[in-house]
């Protein structure tokens, strides 16, 4: 059970005097508001103890021996004999108070949370038939986050109690073809839990965004490819590069006969990258081929003939094999959980590369297993959801995100007069007409209002249209008694 602050009392909690009202609490613990100053005004206060010693029928348990320092909004626990009251939320923001009381009650404490990011390549023709049944559970046991269903395979990140989340994993992992999932699972932040809880109604992202942490909300997509490529012949399941456990991986980059590859797009590895590793400088990973073909110098008739080298005799064979040892370097390259290197090297592989290797389970799997005094990381880590950004031990990082163009911002972009919150920062603030911007800006205003895009009846009938319906479907019947 939740209550607002107006409807607590916690002067006989830490003091048998009447000093500490609950005004105090309020200051501490109110919930967050749009309005830029969250302090209540005094006549708020007058109304808010009126209403207090009114509305509450019975006050708090007294405590004989109350807390000699002040009270901490990170995390408390005051316990009586059949009622704990529980605050939890970040120091620097102000939170909710769950009150769980008695087992009789039968209201259970907040669970933890986990966040597992998988995926699996597989033949999977009939994936749409799982869309159903996987939403409906997901919906069931209260898990948020997005899953892809294509034909070759499934790719996913969710965010719920490890129960529920076990219970979606081993539901998908049911059907053969999808067993051994490859996952990363991250750390959740008190106050992420505090959002997922409900303990706020404030979305993780801006408006409309799907992300792993937006509360109740999950999405189960079906698409052609789990993660877009654009070429059909790249598949994974047939042949891919050799995996590097994150243990193995600083001896295989620092090698110089090695070429470091990272695969993904120019704002991610803007933030962070590993040591001496390629920007192939695209914006999206189906440009990834075309970056390849330039810079290897890859030509149609080279990829027939080296396509072709099965049909030649023996000594044929070792001559363009020793030619193409020669041209194509080793490859090791990285993304950000290993789902994009999975194409990559397999597109590799069909060019002709020999030695091509990935990091298994990608940057999030090494930052989390090899120690920061032994990385050769540097920076951060940019990931697709409220979070942005991470760090060694896959804490939470710095960037926040620009909610115009999606691309993840320092405090120092924060400060150049192109940033404006919810419409525009350094990276777009050249390439939005003002038209956009102004759309922008109305957009940040009805969240700010609403904590919604497109006001609090967003997703309903429109309630004048159904009186009338209503009117006229009444006028349609017979009187009756």
């Amino acid at each position: 059970m939740l209550l607002s602050p107006p409807f607590l009392s916690l002067s006989k909690i830490y003091s048998t005097s009447k000093t500490r009202t609950a005004s105090t609490a309020l200051r501490m613990f109110s919930r967050p508001s749009p309005n830029p100053n969250p302090n209540p005004t005094p006549q708020l206060l007058r109304s808010i103890r009126t209403t207090t010693e009114k509305t509450l029928a019975q006050p708090l348990p007294h405590f004989p021996s109350p807390s000699p320092y002040p009270l901490k909004p990170q995390f408390l626990h005051a316990k009586a004999p059949n009622l704990t009251i529980r605050a939890m939320g970040a120091p620097s923001r102000s939170s909710s108070i769950a009150v769980s009381g008695a087992e009789e009650a039968g209201l259970d404490a907040p669970t933890a949370l986990v966040v597992v990011s998988f995926y699996r390549f597989a033949d999977f023709p009939d994936h749409a038939e799982m869309r159903k049944p996987l939403k409906e559970l997901c919906e069931e046991v209260r898990v948020s986050g997005g899953i892809i269903l294509a034909p070759e395979g499934i790719n996913g990140s969710l965010c719920g109690t490890r129960e529920s989340v076990d219970k979606v994993l081993n539901f998908i992992q049911a059907d053969e073809r999808l067993k051994g999932l490859r996952q990363v699972e991250s750390p959740v932040t008190p106050e992420d839990e505090a959002i997922h809880h409900g303990h706020t109604s404030h979305s993780p992202l801006g408006a409309g965004e799907d992300a792993p942490f937006r509360w109740d909300h999950v999405r189960v997509k079906l698409k052609k490819e789990i993660v877009t490529f654009g070429d059909p012949s790249v598949m994974p399941t047939k042949m891919v590069g050799k995996y590097v456990k994150p243990q193995d991986w600083n001896a295989l980059i620092s090698d110089p006969d090695t070429m470091v590859i990272d695969v993904r797009n120019t704002y991610e590895i803007r933030i962070g990258k590993f040591k001496r590793a390629v920007d192939p400088c695209t914006t999206a990973f189906r440009k990834f081929p075309s970056w390849v073909d330039e810079q290897f110098k890859l030509t149609e008739s080279e990829n027939e003939l080296s396509q072709s080298n099965s049909s030649l005799n023996g000594i044929i064979e070792e001559e363009i094999q020793d030619v193409e040892s020669r041209r194509l370097p080793r490859v090791a390259m990285y993304c950000t959980g290993g789902i994009r290197c999975e194409k990559a090297s397999s597109f590799l592989l069909s060019k002709g590369f020999k030695e091509v290797y990935h990091l298994e389970g990608g940057i999030l799997k090494y930052l989390e297993k090899v120690p920061k005094t032994e990385s050769l990381w540097e920076g951060e880590c940019f990931v697709f959801d409220k979070r942005v950004s991470v760090e060694h031990g896959l804490d939470q990082g710095t960037y926040k995100l620009c909610y115009g163009c999606k691309q993840p911002v320092s405090d120092e972009d924060m400060e150049s007069p192109e940033w404006e919150y919810g419409v525009s920062c350094p990276y777009c603030f050249s390439t939005k007409s003002e038209e956009e911007k102004e759309r922008a800006r109305a957009r940040q205003r009805q969240f700010e209002t609403w904590g919604v895009i497109g006001g609090p009846d967003k997703g309903r009938r429109n309630p004048a249209a159904s009186e009338s319906k209503i009117d006229m479907e009444a006028k349609r019947l017979p009187n009756s008694v």
